[in-house]
Order: C-alpha cells, then sequence, then structure tokens
C-alpha cells in the first residue's frame, strides 16, 4: 500500500486577518469581553438575522442559558434527541430537569412525530439539533410548541450557516423558536477556538440571559465604569461565567466574515464525495433538503452492513490504516454509562438512532480539505468496500464442509 500524508479528520482555517486581530487584542491591553466582542454580536446578529445575540464561552453555555433564563427546572421534562453530543442533555440535567429522548427519522434529526408521543404534562420544552448542518423540520416541531405550550431551544452547534425555509435559523422574521444556541469550537463551520453564541427574538429572555451570563450582576463589568463614573453594580442572581472575551472575538470577527466561502467550498466538496460514491450499493450518502440549506458540517457516510463483511469500526480501522482520520457523530446518549439508567427506560427507547449508529462514519470535510485528498479518502472507502464485498460472494460461493 502506498503510504499517503496523514489527512486529518478536521482542521480549522485561520487566516492573517485573525492573527493580526488577535495581536491587535493583546496590545490593547483589552483582553476580556469588551468592544471587539460588542462589534462580533453585532455582525453575527446581521448574518442571521436575530434580534439579540449573545456572545459567550462556549456552544453549551448556549443551550444552559435559556433553559436557566426560562426557569425550566426540577419537575420539569425536556425532549431531545439520542443522537446528538453529550452536552445536549448535560444541560437539561443541569437545571434539575428530566431529559426525554425523540426518536430520529431517516435524516439522522429529530422526529417531529416521536416527539409529540413523548409530550406529557410535564413537558416545558423541545429541543432540537440540527445535526450536521442538515436543518431539522421545525415547522412541525413548532406547532407542536403552540399546540401544548411549549418552548424551543434549538441545538445549532452545527449550523451557523444553516438556512430553513429560506432564513437562517434563528432568523427574526421566519424563526417561532425562543432562543437558539451556536458552537464556535474548533471543528466548527466557525471558530473562536473556544467559544459560542446564542440568539433571540424576545427582548424578556436576551434580558435576563444577559444578566446571568456574567454572574447575575446588574450591568456589564466592562463597562460599568462608563456610565456617570460608577462603580456601583448588584448581583440580582446566582447568575454564571459565560462571557466571550475579546480575544476570542477577534477571531470570530473575521471567521464569520468568510464563513459563506467556507460553506460554499463544503458543499463543493460534499458533492465531489457524492459523485465519487455515489454508484456504490453499500453505502448510503447523505444528501441536501428542500426546505433550506445544509451547511455541510459533517458529511455522514452510511453503511449498509448487511452487505458487507466488516462492520463500522472495522472500517474505520482500514481508513485509519491508510492515514486517514474520521469519527462518529454521535456515540447515542443510551449507550454512554451515565446516562444509561435513564436513557434505557422503556420511554426513551430509540431503535432507530441505535441502528444508525452502528452504520454511521464522517468522513473529512473542511475548507482546506484539497481535492487530491478527498478523491485518495473515497479512493480508500471505494477499495475497502470492495475488499469487503468481494469476501462476502467468496464466502457465499465456498461450500461449507
Amino acid at each position: 500500500m502506498t503510504e499517503h500524508q496523514y489527512i486529518p479528520f478536521n482542521l480549522p482555517e485561520i487566516g492573517d486577518e485573525e492573527i493580526r486581530e488577535v495581536v491587535e487584542v493583546l496590545r490593547s491591553g483589552w483582553l476580556t469581553t469588551g468592544e471587539r466582542t460588542l462589534r462580533f454580536e453585532r455582525e453575527f446578529r446581521a448574518y442571521c438575522g436575530a434580534k439579540h445575540t449573545l456572545a459567550l464561552s462556549s456552544g453549551t453555555a448556549g443551550l444552559h442559558l435559556p433553559l436557566a433564563a426560562l426557569g425550566i427546572g426540577p419537575g420539569d421534562e425536556v425532549i431531545t434527541t439520542p443522537l446528538t453530543f453529550c452536552a445536549t442533555v448535560a444541560c437539561i440535567m443541569h437545571v434539575g430537569a428530566t431529559p426525554v429522548l425523540a426518536d430520529v427519522g431517516p435524516d439522522g434529526n429529530i422526529d417531529p412525530a416521536s416527539v409529540g408521543r413523548r409530550i406529557s404534562s410535564r413537558t416545558r420544552a423541545i429541543m432540537p439539533v440540527h445535526l450536521g448542518g442538515m436543518p431539522c423540520c421545525m415547522n412541525e416541531i413548532w406547532t407542536l410548541a403552540r399546540r401544548h405550550n411549549l418552548f424551543v431551544i434549538e441545538d445549532a452547534a452545527h449550523a451557523a450557516g444553516t438556512f430553513y425555509n429560506g432564513f437562517h435559523v434563528g432568523h427574526q422574521g421566519a424563526s417561532q423558536s425562543d432562543a437558539v444556541a451556536f458552537s464556535f469550537y474548533a471543528t466548527k463551520n466557525m471558530t473562536t477556538g473556544e467559544g459560542g453564541m446564542v440568539s433571540t427574538n424576545n427582548d424578556e429572555l436576551m434580558a435576563k440571559m444577559k444578566m446571568l451570563a456574567l454572574h447575575g450582576i446588574s450591568k456589564d463589568a466592562w463597562n460599568r465604569y462608563a456610565e456617570n463614573g460608577s462603580w456601583y453594580y448588584q448581583v440580582l442572581a446566582p447568575g454564571f461565567k459565560y462571557n466571550l472575551s475579546d480575544l476570542q472575538s477577534a477571531l470570530g470577527i473575521h471567521q464569520l466574515a468568510r464563513l459563506e466561502r467556507f460553506i460554499a467550498t463544503r458543499a463543493r466538496l460534499a458533492h465531489l464525495y457524492t459523485e465519487l460514491l455515489r454508484d456504490i450499493d453499500e453505502l448510503e450518502l447523505p444528501s441536501g433538503c428542500d426546505y433550506g440549506r445544509h451547511s455541510w458540517h459533517l458529511y455522514i457516510l452510511r453503511l449498509n452492513l448487511d452487505k458487507l463483511t466488516i462492520d463500522r469500526d472495522a472500517f474505520m480501522r482500514e481508513l485509519r490504516r491508510r492515514n486517514i482520520g474520521a469519527s462518529v457523530h454521535f456515540i447515542p446518549i443510551p449507550l454512554h454509562p451515565f446516562f444509561a439508567p435513564w436513557a434505557g427506560l422503556k420511554r426513551n427507547r430509540c431503535p432507530r438512532a441505535l441502528e444508525l449508529y452502528s452504520r454511521i462514519i464522517s468522513l473529512p470535510l473542511y475548507p482546506s480539505l484539497s481535492e487530491a485528498d478527498l478523491e485518495y479518502v473515497a479512493s480508500a472507502v471505494r477499495e475497502i468496500v470492495a475488499s469487503a464485498r468481494k469476501k462476502k460472494y467468496l464466502a457465499a460461493a465456498t461450500p461449507s464442509e
């Protein structure tokens, strides 16, 4: 086998603009939340069309904060998907509420029909996750929320740049959700290293989240001296340390400016994967959607295991043997030891999510991935499938002893 240079699963694309902006922040003497963070919030607000945006230390903070600000807590239930990162469920538990799992549909996103079956008298909110940048069927979720008087908090960790019905997720002219949480972690479509953003179109909710995001203090710590020279502030609630620094916002400002180009490149590369792999019966390929814009955070391959002699884990080992990084999104919530006792309850059973998990692989996809490297990955996938297919046919043709 020809040795190929290692192809990582993901690489962030950091340009000279980001580097210069970070250096300017370092030289300014103001490193924490300040003018650059305000600028980042303002520009992201304009980009996604939300009424309010609040820059935060992580996408996880963007999920936890609206739950806390809406008063969701002990005795309440929040419905979400089992096919997500653990943070989605952990945030529900952090406020003392009970997570309830609804199964996924064919696209891997939460199935509104399953959500409807999980709603009880204790349900307070629905938390859909736009898996891999594919928008959920929000109209159906909003209909359920209106019918049962529920909050909707979107986990858009993968969905900066995702559109639904012609509008960016969270857009004030189209969204009926109470809050939308974005992540700018190092692997996301745009990054601040660590960081996130929460958007809302609700004035009261924004005021509450802003207060809770910085220790429950009555005014922004960074500008309280600017108001009549006052040093005085009040703590109104036991808040959190969720603010984003100017150092991180310096990255975000320029990442956001290039996000549309990033997404266009990701879409082109995803299309190329599909063109190179579309004729393989042993694979199911991801697709876009006719009700929105996929932001292609992930390219999730599905193996038809009944046509192969190897399982998903062996397939990934073969990729790694060929110096290709790959990942799985995600290990379903019921399979984690901490969550298993309640996630395994009958009401939380999600057989489609568990079946899907056993056969999904996320292939490398990022703007700096060269077409030559992508073609190598696709060739490796074809080679692994051909080897497994050949073994299966030979086994079927060999008489048993």
